[in-house]
């Protein structure tokens, strides 16, 4: 901070110089003694005091805090040697002054406080260990982090051993007893400062992007009052980009008008909009020069505010420029404060590199030390609109020690917790080992799987040998998931937002939105956009924007958004017979039906999400999220917006009140639009019966030609008979 005076003495200065400069020289030709003087350096020396003192006090009231739960859910772990792998994120631009784990745990209530332990290592250091108190009930342990040991992603692990105690003594035999939970609300507490951004893209889209930003509510899309369907649907691009990379569980970033109360404290903004339609404050920074090579992508700070500009002179061009913005890869590349888009410049996602169903399990290969129970977990995310279907594998390649009791020792792999298979471990196959196992069709797995190898390694002899760590195992790069996938077709929420996606990507939508949208519109629209980004892991696909009525040719290729009043969108209004909710003659609200009993005042104040066969290609569906008014129409949204939401859904409609009370009901009959198959084709899925019928087919044959042989036979000789 710098000041000045009028006089041009530098702050504190102001205001002390007729004390000390004026009043000592004025006084002086007056005659009057030096004590003027002395008060006026008393005055000066206390002005410095003053400033040294809030200037102190400023700079730590500059000091920002920020609390990330670690990555993982509540674990319960057993066995005498337990490890739990977690993870956290520390910002680039954060200048940490200090990081502390507050760790939640709950242990076994006959734990041993003088043997068991629990070490805390952070990737890869050991930096603290602690025992743990053998008192039921949760428990938390408050550890420093050094902060030497910080990355930007973070291998956080708790390793140790709980040994129970049994007449006093501490056994160190491994039994259920021996147990360890971890629990979800562990943290890492920041203390730190913001280094402010650099003019640089890469500068602004790390601090727009960052935890604490969106969490703060200091992030936001500004698009022009009374938007145009290119402008949302750029919106629309650029916001799914930024959902598809947070972190942040229950946060968003709106889109909203420019210089709305929704936007106003909000520090970071990303403004798109045509070249002819930009706020006036920012349109004199691109000009026209500029806008002349193609679409313009430039920071611009000003008034304690940062903005990154996204404006064309055409809407094809704008579109380009939002999905160059929705690319991770490329606003992280982007040194300059201004990047030119072209017809030509590439703004598509990098493909992503499944293999062909191939997911490999670690990039380094995962060693684990020590004896009793280690495992090591993997995560893998599925296209979300695929599933697991028969042919699915688990192959591990892996070593292990040579000191192990082979009896005893095995290898266990689960997905999702769920046990798959296990393999004694042999001896001859100590330096290369390898196992595959078949995951069960029927286990549904969801778009994201977890893989976790355990292995028991054993020692020979006697049990005082369990914190050895000669036992060992390594498993290795080559171990893989094999995924063979099937689509996913049900028509339900339990199945959404995976209808509009297709390979991970956008799948021909159509957005349906009211003419003149308010407030709450656009609080609906950023419900529904915050969740599809998050599941769109490409910037590529197609949404597109209309007002009023698709043309059937639309209708008939795309899967279809709507949201809004019937009264303010009229395709909503013509949907009214398809609806499973449908609304009074004044549409004000929704009437009574098969599922629940709607007085006409409660029906007012609900909102609604319906998943709709649509009525033209019964393949792709139609979302209507609406209410009599606009901000029922909002809370009908508030359940699609974030994953913990919707995963509580099942049916195909879900409503919502004003004191938040939740109506789940499912309407349609079948949830897959998939055709019944022909009594044929069913009974060709059988093969067991068709090799039946077709054995029993054969005999029949068979026995009937030999009946026909014997009838012949027996006729001639009758027949010979007769003529003698």
């Amino acid at each position: 901070m710098s000041r000045t005076a009028s006089c041009g003495w530098p702050w504190p200065f102001t205001g002390w110089e007729n004390i000390f400069v004026n009043k000592y020289f004025t006084n002086r030709r007056a005659g009057i003694k030096r004590s003027a003087l002395s008060k006026g350096i008393t005055a000066w020396v206390l002005g410095w005091l003053l400033v040294l003192a809030f200037g102190i006090t400023a700079v730590h009231a500059a000091d920002l805090t920020y609390t990330q739960p670690l990555q993982n859910v509540t674990q319960s772990l057993t066995g005498q040697g337990i490890t739990s792998d977690t993870y956290f994120v520390k910002e680039d631009y954060w200048d940490v002054q200090q990081a502390k784990l507050i760790f939640y745990y709950q242990v076994s209530q006959l734990a041993d406080q003088r043997t068991s332990d629990i070490t805390v290592v952070l990737n890869g250091v050991k930096f603290a260990s602690f025992r743990p108190k053998n008192a039921a009930g949760l428990q938390t342990e408050t550890i420093q982090i050094p902060l030497r040991l910080l990355a930007g992603s973070n291998h956080l692990q708790f390793m140790g051993q709980v040994l129970t105690t049994v007449a006093g003594t501490a056994q160190r035999v491994q039994t259920p007893a021996n147990w360890l939970t971890v629990y979800p609300e562990s943290n890492v507490n920041f203390v730190y400062a913001l280094k402010p951004p650099e003019p640089a893209i890469r500068s602004f889209y790390a601090h727009f992007s960052g935890m604490d930003t969106i969490s703060n509510g200091l992030s936001g899309i500004a698009v022009p009052q009374g938007p145009r369907n290119a402008e949302l649907t750029a919106a629309t691009y650029a916001l799914a980009g930024y959902s598809r990379v947070m972190t942040n569980e229950q946060d968003q970033v709106p889109i909203a008008p420019f210089g709305t109360a929704d936007l106003a404290k909000r520090v970071y903004q990303v403004v798109i909009a045509r070249a002819d339609r930009l706020p006036a404050s920012l349109r004199g920074s691109i000009s026209q020069t500029e806008l002349a090579k193609g679409a313009v992508i430039r920071t611009v700070y000003r008034g304690g505010t940062y903005y990154l500009v996204l404006t064309a002179r055409t809407d094809a061009l704008l579109i380009k420029a939002a999905r160059f913005a929705a690319n991770q890869e490329l606003m992280t590349q982007t040194r300059a404060a201004e990047k030119t888009i072209t017809a030509a410049t590439p703004t598509y996602s990098s493909s992503l590199q499944d293999n062909n169903g191939h997911y490999q399990l670690t990039a380094a290969g995962t060693q684990l030390t020590g004896a009793g129970r280690q495992s090591a977990a993997y995560f893998v995310r599925l296209p979300m609109d695929q599933t697991n279907a028969a042919g699915s594998q688990v192959r591990l390649t892996f070593r292990y020690a040579q000191n192990l009791d082979f009896a005893r020792s095995l290898v266990t792999v689960y997905i999702n917790d769920t046990p798959i298979g296990s393999q004694h471990l042999r001896r001859t196959a100590a330096n290369q080992a390898t196992l595959a196992l078949n995951i069960p069709a029927k286990l549904a797995v969801g778009d994201a799987i977890t893989v976790r190898v355990a292995f028991d390694l054993a020692l020979a002899g006697s049990g005082s040998q369990d914190n050895d760590q000669t036992p060992w195992a390594y498993v290795a790069p080559q171990s893989e998931l094999f995924v063979r996938t099937k689509p996913v077709t049900d028509q339900l929420f339990s199945n959404y937002p995976s209808l509009f996606l297709k390979n991970n990507r956008f799948n021909q939508i159509a957005i349906v939105r009211p003419r003149t949208m308010t407030p709450s519109d656009f609080a609906t629209l950023t419900n529904i956009v915050n969740l599809l980004g998050n599941f769109a892991k490409s910037n590529t696909g197609e949404v597109v924007y209309y007002t009023g009525q698709p043309a059937a040719a639309v209708l008939a290729n795309h899967n279809v958004i709507a949201f809004g009043t019937p009264r303010a969108n009229s395709y909503i209004h013509a949907l009214q017979p398809h609806l499973y909710f449908q609304f009074n003659k004044a549409e004000t609200g929704f009437v009574s039906n098969e599922k629940l009993s709607i007085e006409a005042a409660y029906g007012r104040t609900l909102g609604t999400a319906q998943l709709l066969r649509s009525p033209v290609n019964k393949n792709h569906v139609v979302l209507v999220v609406t209410g009599g008014t606009p901000q029922a129409a909002y809370l009908g949204s508030t359940q699609i917006n974030f994953q913990k939401n919707i995963s509580q859904h099942a049916g195909d409609l879900i409503a919502v009140d004003s004191d938040n009370q939740l109506y789940n009901y499912r309407f349609k009959k079948t949830a897959s639009p998939t055709a019944p198959k022909s009594p044929v084709k069913r009974l060709l899925k059988r093969s067991s019966l068709v090799i039946f019928l077709t054995v029993a087919a054969v005999i029949f044959i068979v026995l009937a030609v030999l009946v026909v042989l014997l009838l012949r036979k027996y006729g001639r000789q009758s027949g010979k008979g007769r003529e003698e």
